[in-house]
């Protein structure tokens, strides 16, 4: 054993020589060609102003600025001596748990989405009207959102870059215009959503004194300050979601436990699929919160927070693998955590009076009345639940505002500026809606549906570029998905719009009344229709399926083809 030890001791030492020898003869010979170049090309010639070193130092000094992540804010996780080779090299390291924990934290940010204060009033909803026959549906939709969302991780690992970057240079200039205005009005519509979930939040925990307006002046000053301590490292921002999330985790898993749902009604309803005429609003409402517009754009972003070098496939590979792991866990978790409120508003209001009456805003005064006040209240325990969920969310609401931002429009301004222009944009529209709707929990349910509508129509255009990327090899090289991915991936997109264009022709058969404003809608609804039948034509999806060869590789393939 000491023989063996030693001579992989020797191995090394000679690897760390040769590497650093060949590192010598390339610093010698890049210094000799910026000799040469600086020999050949004279200080006084009309093309070449004295300071032309300085001048593209600069220049690589602010496109470093305008990137995701500068370099020196990412983590560091391969080192020179064991970056598994060269640029062209293929070899993926055995697993690492030190590796996984370094590769932890986009995931959490992103999961975030699946627990925000929309998601919990449908949960609480989907409890109380159909109690414990819908979790199957939860448990299927967090499967396909995670299908999505690895293939977001994807791009952004493989590329480098993010979605919206991609949709930019993708896309002709009148329909990356198009997608970028409907990304901005989704993103808000989910902004308003989570910032006036936490003011409820406020309101409750404050007893009523903070009225809606001041908890939303509250969120959005205090999300400022979260975004602050990314200054102090992007390992700091995701230890505050982690945080977050196991505050609701501990608030929703005490309510839990405290009602004491039925544990055969629950494991019936995640196995044995059931739904009807009464419960087929909320089965739509469920599927519709799991897979949110933003967040497609926002993972592919979060991820580029480590540094990669996309030029050597084994380290692209592995971290593909690992950002799918830590994806998974994390989902599994808003998986738990989802279901926690389901079963408690089922076990709690399924089959009684208020039902159909219940939402963010009295289901904690309706909990109280069930269970009364005891030793720590279960109206504050929903309350520091759901401000949880609120104030985790508006976060990665203003930071997918960044990235939508600057990917479509490529804004040379700097970082803060793109959060404080991304925050404005939201919270004005939010502060409106926080003092015209609050004038009764009716009108807050209205406005909410309202919300979901602007959301499911900007669906199929987040979908649609992230699956025509993905599969595109010009794009994604030798990490293009495989046929047998791609068929998968695209029926998740078809079942999914398919899911929100049910959502909005029902919305609208409902609240469509008069004759003009019925023409209105068949005109959105035509142009709508139009504009993914475009996007669908350029990416030539259907028929790359049908020719493309089955020889598929799965999401922790080296090469998709």
């Amino acid at each position: 054993m000491s023989t063996q030890f030693q001579q992989e001791q020797e191995q090394e030492q000679h690897n760390k020589r040769e590497f650093k020898g060949e590192q010598a003869e390339q610093e010698e010979e890049e210094s000799h060609l910026l000799h040469s170049e600086c020999e050949t090309i004279p200080l006084s010639s009309p093309h070449v102003s004295p300071s032309k070193w300085e001048h593209g130092n600069k220049e690589e000094e602010e496109e470093e600025e305008d990137t995701v992540y500068a370099a020196k804010d990412k983590v560091q996780i391969f080192d020179l001596e064991s970056a598994g080779g060269g640029a062209g090299s293929t070899a993926v390291p055995p697993f690492s748990w030190r590796k996984l924990w370094l590769f932890t934290g986009p995931g959490l940010l992103m999961s975030v989405a699946f627990l925000d204060p929309g998601n919990l009033e449908g949960d609480l909803q989907a409890g109380a009207i159909a109690g414990y026959s819908l979790l199957w549906l939860l448990m299927w939709s967090t499967i396909m959102g995670l299908i999505i969302q690895l293939l977001s991780a994807r791009l952004g690992v493989a590329t480098g870059r993010h979605l919206a970057e991609l949709c930019r240079e993708e896309y002709s200039t009148w329909a990356r215009l198009v997608l970028w205005v409907l990304a901005e009005l989704a993103l808000i519509a989910a902004d308003i959503q989570e910032v006036i979930g936490s003011a409820i939040a406020f309101r409750i925990l404050s007893r009523g004194l903070l009225p809606i307006w001041a908890g939303v002046i509250i969120t959005a000053m205090d999300c400022f300050f979260f975004l602050f301590l990314e200054n102090y490292g992007v390992r700091k921002l995701e230890g505050v979601f982690a945080f977050f999330i196991g505050t609701m985790g501990f608030s929703f898993a005490w309510m839990f436990f405290d009602t004491k749902p039925s544990e055969e009604e629950l494991m019936m309803g995640l196995l044995i699929p059931r739904v009807n005429s009464k419960t087929l609003r909320q089965a739509v409402e469920i599927v519709g919160c799991v897979i949110t517009p933003h967040n497609v754009f926002l993972h592919s972003a979060l991820v580029q927070s480590r540094d990669i070098d996309i030029r050597n496939k084994g380290q692209v590979q592995e971290a593909i693998n690992y950002y799918s792991i830590e994806s998974s866990v994390a989902l599994l978790v808003t998986l738990v955590i989802n279901l926690f409120v389901i079963t408690v508003f089922a076990r709690v209001f399924y089959g009684t009076e208020q039902a159909k009456g219940i939402g963010l805003v009295n289901a904690g005064q309706y909990l109280e009345g069930k269970y009364g006040g005891g030793l720590f209240p279960i109206l504050y325990i929903w309350g520091i639940g759901l401000l949880a969920a609120g104030q985790s969310s508006t976060i990665t609401g203003t930071y997918a505002g960044q990235f939508i931002t600057e990917g479509f429009l490529k804004l040379n301004i700097k970082k803060w500026l793109r959060a404080l222009i991304t925050r404005s944009c939201a919270i004005v529209p939010t502060m409106i809606c926080a003092i015209v709707f609050n004038t009764s929990e009716g009108s807050l349910d209205t406005l909410n549906e309202w919300l979901n509508v602007v959301q499911a129509i900007q669906i199929p255009f987040a979908l649609i570029p992230l699956l025509t990327l993905v599969s595109k090899e010009e794009v994604m090289g030798s990490f293009r998905i495989g046929p047998i991915v791609e068929k998968v991936a695209w029926s998740v997109a078809v079942l999914v719009i398919m899911v929100y264009g049910y959502m909005l022709l029902d919305f609208f058969l409902d609240e469509v009344d008069g004759l003009l404003f019925g023409f209105l809608m068949f005109l959105g609804a035509a142009a709508w229709i139009s504009f993914i039948i475009y996007l669908l034509q350029h990416s030539s999806a259907i028929s790359s399926i049908l020719v493309r060869s089955p020889n598929s590789k799965g999401f922790f393939s080296l090469a998709g083809n």
